[in-house]
């Protein structure tokens, strides 16, 4: 055991050394050069056959040039190889690991990635900023996006349903800028939430009735707070009789739903034609026939759109907003309509949000990279031209005697007073009659 400990602790020092890359490098131009003589369709090899190549061109090349590496280093080099021509290179590993959430890409040699919500750099790079160009067309190349000088800024959605952004010279100073943000092939279930520390169970409750009652929810948070997979769990709860049409910039959202039709928007073409917005989407939604409609983000326009058909019969549609805590959601909603070109006045504004937004769920990511709900909070209504609201749970984890911290969500035992409500009445009086504090 603790020799294959050894040899993968020197294995990831050699391949840290520029004697790997190098000689990678150098043994991959030969292979270029060998897949051009021998004149065959390598794009149909299967990732076998590309192994099976690899291997004895590099074994040949090795002796050959009297390459100074041993049999160990030679594998090391095959493997990365085999990922170059058959895969994307040294972040084929990341992409494949399940715990791995984001990929970050700072020129060549920085690459971090965030798992558990922990962001940390790990042990590999490329070998110049044209090799992370190579690997990235090779993922954008499926989905016909391109990347030039003329075009230094891509954001596209992947085939696995992952999000990539690249943003390369003279925008980016030290070499290409790339994100890529991966998402589950099995989205989270609210039981898993729950399971996780998101949110307890007496919060669980109280969202499955919310959503079974055609309340309109807002998901509220930061950056990689965990919108998306809040939003994917409180769709579980959306009977399987509505037609759910979901609008995204960059189609993220994997509903467990029997019946969901997806709409994307378009940036459109080079000279800026061919645009399609979230707004007019969420337009042409309308004469869909939705039962439900959910925005996965808003942040634009089509806040007026949303609002109008949460107003207008549209009860029990949802949507994710970047906010700091819900009253900063409630006044992003005002700045964006305002930005939208509004022309009612502030407190029609505020009449038609009270009415349109049920509830709004905050959700962060804590120091210690866990998800959890900070707050669930009733819109409701207006009062003295101001946005009522009041907390019906809010995260106040205790610490231990160790300095651990345990979860706790605190309510005052106020049950929502939302009308959508009343036949959960009974059941939303039990549930925060419960004793808890």
């Amino acid at each position: 055991m603790s020799t294959e400990i050894e040899f993968a602790d020197d294995g990831q020092a050699f391949m840290q050394t520029q004697q790997f890359q190098d000689i990678k490098s150098w043994a991959h131009e030969h292979l270029l050069n060998r897949i051009e003589e021998l004149g065959a369709e390598f794009g149909r090899w299967s990732r076998a056959a590309i192994r099976q190549f690899v291997d004895l061109e590099l074994d040949s090349f090795v002796r050959l040039q009297r390459v100074p590496i041993n049999d160990a280093e030679t594998r090391l080099i095959a493997e990365a190889l085999t990922k170059e021509l058959s895969g994307f290179g040294p972040i084929e590993d990341l992409l494949q690991d399940p715990a791995v959430e984001d990929i970050l890409i700072n020129g060549h040699k920085h690459v971090y990635v965030s798992r558990h919500g922990i962001l940390q750099r790990v042990s590999l790079r490329f070998t110049d900023d044209d090799h992370v160009l190579r690997i990235v067309r090779r993922i954008l190349a499926p989905i016909g996006r391109r990347l030039d000088e003329s075009n230094p800024m891509v954001d596209a959605r992947l085939p696995d349903g992952g999000r990539i952004n690249v943003i390369i010279e003279p925008l980016s100073i030290d070499g290409p800028a790339v994100s890529i943000r991966k998402f589950r092939k099995d989205p989270l279930s609210p039981a898993d939430l729950v399971k996780l520390g998101t949110f307890d169970t007496a919060i669980c409750q109280l969202l499955e009735m919310a959503v079974q009652g055609r309340c309109n929810i807002i998901v509220s948070g930061g950056t990689s707070s965990g919108k998306t997979s809040l939003l994917n769990a409180l769709a579980t709860f959306v009977p399987e009789t509505e037609r759910v049409v979901t609008i995204e910039d960059t189609a993220e959202l994997s509903l467990n739903h029997p019946h969901v039709v997806r709409l994307e928007s378009r940036p459109g073409g080079f000279d800026a034609s061919g645009v399609v917005a979230i707004r007019d989407l969420l337009r042409n939604s309308l004469r869909m026939r939705p039962d439900r409609i959910i925005v996965g983000e808003v942040r634009g326009g089509e806040v007026l759109e949303m609002m109008q058909a949460m107003n207008t019969g549209h009860d029990g549609s949802m949507g994710t907003i970047h906010a700091s805590s819900p009253r900063e959601c409630i006044y992003r909603l005002e700045m964006l309509a305002g930005f939208a070109g509004y022309q009612g006045s502030e407190v029609s504004l505020r009449r038609q949000i009270a009415n349109a937004v049920d509830f709004i769920i905050q959700i962060g990511r804590l120091s210690g990279g866990q998800r959890r709900i900070l707050s669930v909070t009733e819109v409701t209504g207006l009062n003295d031209s101001v946005v009522a609201m009041q907390e019906l749970y809010r995260y106040e984890p205790i610490l231990n005697p160790d300095g651990t911290e345990r979860d706790r969500w605190v309510t005052l035992g106020i049950s929502p007073h939302s009308p959508k409500l009343a036949r959960f009445r009974q059941a939303l009086q039990k549930l925060n009659g419960d004793g808890r504090v």
